[in-house]
């Protein structure tokens, strides 16, 4: 049973956001995420890092500016997730917007696979371009890059993802992960850094008078497909980050996002006026995701560039029923990999490692994160791919760097994963088929020497228990408005509850009635249809749950175990 541990709330921390004017359940909640002052709350972009000590943004900036000036012809090489999209649609709408000549392609992940392969270079040769400009991958593509280069063909690179022992020969590389870039902010998303670059590029436009008889593109216009980028991709939500996507949320609220994130969000029937951080990574981000999965990323890029609410209804629909497709492959599957477990004990391994030849491979990112989270283990996933080879794609707890990881397996075992990358949280990889079970036996032995038994243990953070007065609809409304995510989890809380009516709803999903301190509150279990013992102590979070147009307040369970 999962350890349920209340995070420390220093009390001088506290002490100083009431001074600053923060609600109690604010000031205790941000203190315990480290927030000692409330400047670190800013989240204007006055308070946005400027982009100078980003490596080689300046130089981009130039050969960008010099490019647009000659009319050369750019091409977004994307990737397909969505970072990677909204990476995209951000670089075509900036740069068209400054007058560019730019176009995009981006791999099929069925046929190509990640990042600027000698493969795709071969494809993009067909469009003509004198630049390729990638975005959120190219940090790994020695190969394609070097292709490129022998066809005549620059390439800029815009990552962020971790860089390999050798760095590609690019014209241009920005990256605030690449060796020797003093940029503070380590975790900007794809989408993050290819906004950077846009803003270095206004600036140099500026000092060539470019705006001279021309009003400046505003940039703000591009920062909801920055936080859908920021907040989808899982990255630390440092306050750099947590500026973007307030900035971009603000936007959505107030009736200025795209008309592709409007319809992304009404087809999920979601209000864009109320959206959230979380409605952008478990509404928005997985539809948008689906199209890469099932599909072709370009439609989620075209929904993205979409100028008129009609074209992009049209594409978020298609988006919509993909989807709910994805959503009953990753079933199938996970229903597969839990009854392949049967045999065996996971709490036996540090690591899993699973292969199916039916599982689908646009969906085994997904399955590897839903193991992750059932049994608190790095999981890697693997589907059947072509030439012999499956692709892996792999996901981990804290105590385990999976990018480092494969690293390690890598140099003990050089002809063991034919390519791989990623980051500390999650990775991909190619193997071949029949090395397997070796590479099985690698991982768990690497898994081994850097995890230990106290990494395994499940323990569930809360911030504690409410008072009576927080437990409110207000006080969901204003956690609601805030920015919560990966590095700054969104609040939950623990306590003791009477429960006082229980009911199945939807054939999977309890209704719950509780009572606290003599209060009343509505509740709901998702995923469980098992009756609940009538105290329990629950893990849950506060929620403001709409039916027919009026407002209340709900709590959604997120854990429970017989009150102690």
């Amino acid at each position: 049973m999962p350890e349920i541990a209340p995070r420390s709330i220093p009390a001088s921390a506290v002490q100083h956001l009431l001074d600053s004017g923060y609600p109690s359940a604010l000031a205790k909640v941000f203190a315990a995420r480290g927030i000692t002052d409330s400047r670190q709350l800013d989240n204007s972009l006055a308070a946005l890092l400027p982009f100078d000590n980003l490596k080689n943004v300046h130089q981009m900036a130039g050969l960008l500016a010099d490019a647009i000036a000659a009319q050369k012809k750019l091409l977004v090489i994307a990737d397909y997730d969505a970072d990677g999209a909204t990476a995209c649609a951000v670089a075509v709408r900036g740069l068209r917007a400054f007058g560019a000549q730019v176009d995009f392609i981006v791999p099929n992940r069925f046929e190509y696979g990640y990042g600027l392969t000698p493969e795709i270079v071969l494809l993009a040769a067909e469009h003509k371009p004198d630049i390729l400009l990638t975005v959120d991958n190219g940090i790994a593509s020695v190969e394609g890059v070097a292709e490129a280069n022998r066809l005549g063909m620059q390439v800029f690179i815009t990552d962020h993802h971790l860089p390999g022992d050798t760095l590609p020969d690019a014209a241009c590389i920005v990256n605030p992960n690449q060796p020797g870039c003093r940029f503070p902010d380590k975790h900007l998303a794809g989408v993050g850094v290819m906004f950077y670059v846009l803003l270095a590029l206004r600036a140099e436009l500026r000092t060539r008078g470019a705006f001279a008889a021309q009003p400046e593109p505003n940039l703000g216009n591009l920062l909801d497909l920055v936080a859908l980028g920021t907040v989808a991709d899982v990255v630390k939500l440092d306050q750099n980050n947590r500026i973007l996507v307030q900035q971009g949320l603000q936007r959505i609220r107030a009736g200025r996002a795209c008309a592709g994130i409007n319809a992304l969000l009404q087809v999920a029937k979601k209000n864009p006026a109320t959206a959230s951080s979380r409605d952008l990574g478990f509404t928005v981000g997985p539809r948008l995701n689906a199209a890469g999965r099932l599909d072709d990323m370009s439609l989620g890029i075209h929904c993205l560039l979409a100028d008129d609410a009609a074209t992009a209804m049209q594409i978020a629909v298609k988006l919509d029923s993909l989807n709910r497709e994805r959503r009953s492959i990753e079933t199938e599957m996970q229903d597969s990999a839990l009854a392949s477990l049967e045999a065996i004990d996971p709490s036996d391994n540090f690591s899993l490692a699973l292969f199916d030849e039916t599982w689908h491979q646009g969906v085994i990112g997904i399955l590897a994160s839903r193991l992750k989270d059932k049994f608190h283990r790095p999981v890697i996933a693997f589907a059947r791919s072509s030439d012999g080879e499956i692709k892996g794609s792999g996901r981990s707890i804290a105590g385990l760097h999976l990018r480092d990881a494969l690293d390690m397996v890598s140099k003990r075992h050089p002809a063991l994963i034919k390519k791989f990358g990623g980051h500390a949280a999650a990775a991909g990889l190619s193997i071949a088929e029949a090395d397997f079970a070796d590479f099985v036996a690698a991982f768990e032995q690497v898994s081994g020497e850097l995890l230990n038994e106290s990494d395994l243990a499940q323990r569930i953070e809360t911030d504690g228990a409410l008072e009576h007065a927080e437990m409110s609809l207000e006080v969901a409304r204003l956690l609601d408005a805030q920015v919560w995510g990966q590095g700054f989890p969104a609040p939950q809380f623990s306590d003791n509850f009477m429960v006082q009516n229980q009911r199945i709803v939807g054939e999977k999903h309890l209704k719950l009635r509780l009572s606290s301190q003599g209060k009343i509150i509505e509740a709901i279990l998702f995923g469980h249809n098992e009756p609940l013992p009538e105290q329990i102590h629950a893990v849950y979070s506060l929620d403001v749950n709409e039916y027919n147009g009026k407002q209340s307040l709900q709590l959604v369970i997120r854990h429970w175990q017989g009150a102690v």
